[in-house]
């Protein structure tokens, strides 16, 4: 069985069909769906899809692209939120100076405000990270320095040293859509060798489908292209790495009851 540990299922994308690409999944070995928040103060429509399906679980964090709009979200706020059964992480929240346009400052401030709230809930945060290596080591070493949380770097797209930072801080890291693709050699260096207890498996739907299919909506069956993928760079069936995978996601994310034997 496989777990989509990151995906947006609340996106406009899935508004019309979302029963037939949840079912698709589900057909396809997908046993739990965990759909990621971008707005603290637009969480309602995340936890509505969550509270809709049993499967389903969700998070409540800002995006570093909206960092300018929520500059002032506070760690109490998303606690509040996260008391909820089906709140089971903190995030997306972090640093991205590619995509996103926000301010610095406000980009900082927010993710503090994420890294704080992690720290007193000991719910996984969950971290957005692009082209800002240095400055993401150093945020989650001052973070650690202040108390400890899990973590995971989604979509990992960083460097080794960031990856080696990551991995020494006790974090996870997620691979996706981005390894298919033909420039990210390093990312598939990384992912062959990182510890087998610390990755996870995720799409991102409906952004970053897997190659060659780069201009077509993403949706979570394509997780199987990842885990296929992910299992012959690591030298294992691809059965042996979604169980992996798998109990990682349930080590980690451990609010996420587990499937009952009788399914």
């Amino acid at each position: 069985m496989f777990i989509d540990s990151h995906l947006h299922l609340d996106f406009d994308e899935f508004a019309a069909d979302r029963a037939a690409v949840m079912q698709r999944a589900r057909s396809a070995g997908v046993e739990r769906f965990l759909s990621i928040g971008i707005k603290v103060r637009d969480f309602g429509r995340v936890l509505a899809v969550a509270e809709a399906h049993e499967d389903v679980y969700c998070t409540v964090g800002t995006l570093p692209h909206f960092a300018d709009e929520e500059h002032d979200v506070t760690a109490a706020e998303i606690v509040a939120y996260a008391n909820h059964p089906k709140v089971v992480g903190i995030g997306e929240a972090g640093l991205d100076t590619f995509f996103g346009n926000a301010s610095w400052d406000a980009q900082t401030a927010v993710f503090q405000a994420h890294i704080d709230a992690a720290r007193q809930t000991q719910l996984p945060l969950i971290i957005h990270s692009v082209r800002q290596d240095a400055a993401m080591a150093e945020m989650l070493r001052d973070g650690m320095r202040a108390g400890a949380f899990p973590f995971v770097v989604h979509a990992f797209s960083g460097g080794p040293a960031l990856a080696e930072t990551a991995l020494s801080l006790g974090g996870y890291l997620g691979f996706g859509g981005l390894m298919t693709y033909a420039e990210n050699d390093t990312m598939r260096d990384i992912a062959a060798a990182a510890p087998a207890d610390r990755i996870l498996l995720e799409t991102d739907s409906p952004s970053l489908t897997p190659a060659p299919d780069q201009d077509q909506r993403n949706e979570p069956v394509r997780l199987l292209d990842v885990a296929q993928l992910l299992a012959d760079l690591r030298g294992i069936g691809i059965a042996d790495l979604g169980a992996l995978t798998t109990a990682n996601f349930y080590r980690l994310f451990s609010k996420v009851p587990k499937p009952s034997a009788n399914g």
